[in-house]
């Protein structure tokens, strides 16, 4: 690493004397591993390497971009000139601006050596595990179309021309299944999937029976009649929804008039039971990482604090936009591309209710397990309109498959109406949620009888 640090610095020092106002010079080492099984045999193996820098040259509040995988001088030299060149092409933008130097960075364990020594055979073994238990939870699991295993070790580094130098290295893990389950003549599929920092903490049978239960639990499903009922949404299709969620609450949509939360700082937007939290230091956050994609700090905030909206995600230039401090959001998942904002670890916080507590007092309603069409639902307006399937509820108890149905409304009128949160806090990989129950959403099914 001292070599690359060297290289960096050196085409800091060269780019400034080529009139650069400023330089940032991002370096991305990565492995990835994915694994898959099917029938107790390897169906593929995928080792995917990466490594390049990106370079950002701002000359007179105009940047350049510029990028490579080919890390001889020459290739260098030629990607800062173009960097550099590129600026001139670029309109004038006061916000473009680099952050300064920071005097230290938390130290987060997000490296797993056991990820890196584990054997391929000893992966691929986990995977054909997840396999197992999924055709064993059911009989009428009929065959699992995918198992696998991945993981990702990787490595990050930022120099600018204000000083700022910051590193570190990273590692995560995963599993995951997707399997079929029939009963005369119905189909269904389901998924587990499970990720985390440590190799010891994966559970293949965790992942391969929650495969298998989602696969056989809507066997055999009709249709409701149409009618407003609460829902209940399990923590995965929650976890989706506070992802359109999580668009609102960036910056650059606010910015851009493409957020249903602009305009609404300080004032109550959600339920008081709803607080919202990006947390990119979170022990354990698969997205953990000491900075952001700009070497900026990453830190905890509190987005939506007992509904109240409280801040945005920012990134650098987002941040001076607003005229406030980068919340350190500035995601960057490649050298080739410049920094966005995203979330990190984005999770609902918690309740202090059993899932079977939320739904015991249900009269008639509907527990989610699948949405369709999530992407449409309108980020400006808060509008949705979802296929859905799921289990109905009767009198605080779960009774029959349901599916042929839709759920409408708003995302403000979801936040405000969330009457009931669970304690049963589940993350897919950097999304979070507990059950959450939602009153009064109106359910298309079959007529009115």
């Amino acid at each position: 690493m001292a070599k690359i640090i060297n290289v960096c610095q050196n085409l800091i020092t060269k780019g400034l004397k080529l009139g650069a106002d400023h330089l940032e010079i991002f370096y991305l080492n990565a492995q990835d591993l994915d694994i898959q099984v099917n029938n107790q045999k390897i169906e593929n193996i995928k080792l995917a390497e990466e490594r390049g820098i990106g370079i950002r040259a701002y000359k007179n509040h105009s940047m350049g971009f510029a990028f490579t995988t080919d890390l001889d001088e020459t290739a260098l030299n030629k990607i800062l000139n173009q960097a550099i060149n590129n600026s001139k092409y670029t309109s004038r933008d006061q916000y473009n601006i680099l952050p300064g130097k920071f005097t230290e960075y938390q130290q987060l364990n997000i490296f797993d050596e056991e990820i890196k020594s584990t054997s391929i055979e000893e992966k691929i073994s986990l995977a054909k595990e997840i396999e197992q238990y999924a055709k064993a939870y059911d009989k009428r699991v009929k065959m699992v179309q995918r198992a696998g295993y991945t993981d990702a070790q990787y490595e990050n580094l930022i120099i600018n021309s204000h000083g700022l130098e910051a590193y570190y290295q990273g590692t995560y893990c995963g599993g995951y299944c997707l399997a079929i389950g029939e009963d005369k003549g119905d189909n269904q599929t389901g998924f587990g999937m499970q990720y985390s920092l440590k190799y010891k903490e994966l559970n293949p049978q965790e992942i391969g029976e929650q495969a298998g239960k989602r696969a056989v639990r809507l066997l055999g499903s009709s249709t409701v009649n149409s009618q407003q009922a609460p829902i209940v949404l399990e923590p995965y299709i929650a976890a989706n929804i506070l992802g359109i969620i999580a668009s609102a609450l960036s910056g650059d949509s606010v910015q851009k008039g493409k957020s249903f939360l602009a305009n609404k700082m300080g004032q109550k937007v959600a339920s008081e039971l709803v607080t919202i939290i990006d947390d990119g230091k979170m022990e354990g956050g698969v997205l953990s990482a000491p900075f952001d994609g700009e070497g900026v700090p990453t830190s905890k905030k509190l987005l939506l604090e007992k509904g109240v909206l409280k801040q945005f995600l920012h990134n650098t230039y987002t941040a001076a936009k607003a005229n406030t401090q980068s919340t350190g959001n500035g995601t960057r998942g490649t050298y080739r591309s410049t920094p966005g904002v995203g979330t990190t670890n984005f999770y609902l916080a918690p309740g202090d209710l059993s899932p079977k507590e939320i739904i015991k007092d249900i009269e008639q309603g509907l527990y989610v397990t699948d949405v369709m069409g999530l992407h449409t639902a309108n980020p400006i307006s808060g509008d949705f309109s979802l296929g859905a399937s799921g289990i109905w509820i009767e009198k605080g108890t779960l009774t029959k498959p349901v599916r042929g149905i839709a759920i409408a409304g708003n995302l403000r009128d979801i936040l405000l109406n969330i009457d009931a949160i669970a304690d049963d806090l589940t993350f897919f990989v950097g999304k979070g949620s507990p059950t959450v129950r939602v009153n009064n959403i109106s359910i298309s099914g079959s007529s009115n009888i």
